[in-house]
């Protein structure tokens, strides 16, 4: 497929296959961590990756330590993850006026 497929597409392949190393080399992996998923990926591909960890989480939702950690700037894209019940907040980290960060614990229902 080489030269065949969007630079968004080789990013999610790129995830997949990472999810898929992790899942076959750690028995009951406790955490996935994703940095920005979504660049680079075109709007069907972004809602096909939410999908996909929407099934993950569902699937994991019993185990003890299991844990998303998702860095974005795609709140549409933490939405869409929140459309599954087992999701009920989410972390903004962000800078107040005097250049300090600030992390506050949000309900995701109050994204759009």
């Amino acid at each position: 497929m080489r030269g065949r497929c969007s630079a968004g597409q080789r990013v999610l392949a790129c995830i997949l296959v990472r999810l898929a190393l992790a899942e076959a080399f750690c028995l009951q992996m406790g955490v996935v961590a994703l940095d920005e998923p979504t660049t680079n990926l075109d709007v069907a591909n972004v809602e096909a990756l939410a999908v996909a960890l929407r099934r993950l989480i569902e699937s994991r939702a019993r185990q003890r330590n299991f844990q998303l950690i998702l860095i974005t700037h795609d709140e549409a894209f933490v939405s869409s993850l929140g459309r599954s019940s087992l999701a009920d907040y989410y972390y903004r980290v962000s800078k107040n006026s005097s250049g300090y960060t600030q992390v506050a614990r949000k309900d995701i229902g109050e994204l759009g």
